[in-house]
């Protein structure tokens, strides 16, 4: 990874929604190709995390560079022509699009092309005609993902993307997640509820507290550990 080039960092990022601050002094940096897994109990700012760094929030200090460019005056619109993807929690669906529009509108130039979002989700392409509420919770959980891989990012951001699913679709998309990282040289963010599942396909990790980061590290180290992490997630 050292070889790789720094693709996001944040420095003292302190963040929120209007005046109300969430999140206090974040500071981590992602290799190109790197994975990160966010990890803390609920409300504690992970959700908020990848708001700030796709620009839904108020930025009240610090900075956040993408590729070494400070992102303080750039539009969310623009934050995704330059090469990040957002999977949120909620998935987004367009309910009166079909799949295939679904995918289409998200669509930029790169090897990301509907043919292999469809071979990635073979379900996908079963389902290309129906509507976006017509299909179950893991399909649309999938299109959620294909969408922004349509969006040809090099910067991924997945909020909660196995939360509610059936255990054959948990592991569907985190073998999928797992080629995403591995295969496909794409740079994750992974808010997950379920740690184990999150630091088996991430390299780093990252616990939030109240706002602040309380872990940085290898994800194995965590994996090894349960106790330690138990005790990072559950006394906040």
């Amino acid at each position: 990874m050292s070889a790789m080039s720094e693709l996001l960092r944040l420095t003292g990022v302190c963040a929120g929604y209007g005046p109300t601050v969430v999140l206090e002094d974040i500071e981590f940096a992602l290799a190109e190709r790197g994975s990160l897994a966010v990890l803390g109990r609920n409300g504690v700012g992970k959700t908020t995390l990848l708001a700030t760094i796709m620009g839904h929030t108020t930025l009240h200090g610090g900075a956040i560079e993408f590729r070494g460019k400070s992102l303080a005056r750039v539009p969310v619109y623009e934050r995704s022509k330059l090469g990040m993807g957002f999977v949120p929690q909620g998935r987004w669906i367009f309910p009166s699009l079909t799949v295939e529009e679904n995918l289409t509108v998200a669509e930029r130039p790169g090897p990301w092309t509907l043919r292999r979002v469809y071979d990635l989700f073979p379900r996908l392409a079963e389902r290309r005609s129906n509507m976006g509420n017509q299909i179950s919770g893991g399909e649309q959980q999938m299109l959620a993902i294909g969408r922004a891989l349509m969006g040809n990012p090099a910067l991924l951001l997945m909020d909660e993307p196995l939360e509610g699913l059936a255990p054959i679709i948990v592991d569907a998309i985190l073998a999928v997640m797992q080629r995403l990282i591995r295969e496909e040289s794409l740079t994750v963010v992974l808010v997950e509820q379920s740690a184990r599942l999150a630091l088996e396909v991430t390299e780093q990790a990252m616990v939030l507290s109240r706002g602040q980061v309380v872990y940085a590290g290898p994800s194995a180290g965590l994996l090894a550990d349960p106790e330690r992490l138990s005790a990072l997630i559950v006394a906040q």
